[in-house]
């Protein structure tokens, strides 16, 4: 199965809402980071920001800190399928961030749970190949499976510069133009890709097909702190999706949020890259959000 392409899917979503409104809400299927940094920990301050009320389904149990990965404990599959189930029966959901995997089990599980969901409802796909301490967060076996069953049914897929060039099986000078690395990512089945340029030059490149890949320029901030940064990125993203933005919108605010978090990480906690501050830029973004969304959720 594959999902449509993703200014379709928020494009109808946001033809079918009406007048009526009720709080947005977004899944995150990811990790859990005992160290608070990044993983779901990580998505539901994002979310919490953007104004979204964020749920969850953890794929793996995570001990881990500032300084690295010290033990993974994967979910039952059946487990995962039941989390989505439970929260999508009841609460409904907007939008989907996907975050770490971890193994082909967990892969199957999300790929069947997704299948689950209305076909409009967008999912992010951040893949998640190894964390800030450089420990390997998604076994070697594992990478065929995220390919085949979750890259097809993503609608936007965030993969930074090195995990784009591992999932496109592209060597180091290919992969440096963006917009050839990006396309190559793409034929891999998402419908669309923000390839980030936060660990390079600040620029991501979002290829959705609509159109000419867009550049999307952004704050470094090397003194800040980025742990995790790509988790908060892609969150806001699906984040803003849930709100009703458009792809392209969506994908500028989301580097903005990013690079803000970063500016105002938490450098005193941990005696490694600190974790981004999320929250922290809550009260900033209010006006902003009431400003630049299409629409909200309808009630349902």
């Amino acid at each position: 199965m594959s999902r449509r392409e993703p200014h379709l899917a928020v494009t109808t979503i946001a033809s079918i809402l009406s007048a009526a409104r009720r709080t947005p809400v977004a899944l995150s299927i990811a990790g859990s980071d005992s160290g608070g940094g990044a993983g779901i920990q990580a998505d539901l301050k994002a979310f919490a920001a953007l104004g979204v009320h964020g749920t969850t389904a953890i794929t793996a149990i995570t001990a881990q800190n500032t300084v690295g990965v010290t033990a993974i404990h994967p979910i039952p599959p059946e487990i995962v399928i039941a989390q989505v189930q439970a929260v999508q029966s009841d609460i409904r959901v907007d939008a989907v961030k996907v975050g770490m995997l971890g193994d082909r089990a967990t892969i199957a599980a999300v790929a069947e749970a997704l299948d689950g969901l209305p076909e409009e409802v967008p999912v992010v796909v951040d893949p998640v190949m190894v964390s800030e301490s450089g420990a390997e967060l998604l076994a070697e076996d594992a990478r065929g499976a995220l390919v085949e069953l979750i890259l097809p049914r993503a609608d936007v897929l965030t993969p930074n510069l090195p995990e784009a060039r591992r999932l496109a099986g592209l060597e180091r000078d290919f992969g440096a133009d963006p917009v050839r690395l990006a396309a190559a990512v793409r034929a891999l089945g998402p419908g669309a890709v923000i390839v980030t340029g936060g660990h390079a030059d600040g620029t991501d490149l979002l290829d959705d097909g609509a159109g000419d890949p867009l550049a999307i320029p952004g704050r470094l901030h090397p003194d800040g702190a980025a742990h995790g940064s790509g988790c908060t990125q892609s969150s806001s993203l699906a984040a803003l999706l849930a709100r009703g933005w458009p792809l392209r919108e969506a994908a500028v605010r989301a580097r903005e949020v990013a690079a803000e978090a970063i500016r105002r990480g938490l450098r005193d906690v941990g005696a490694g890259p600190g974790p981004v501050d999320a929250l922290g830029i809550a009260e900033h973004l209010e006006a902003d959000l009431e400003r630049g969304a299409a629409a909200e959720p309808e009630v349902r």
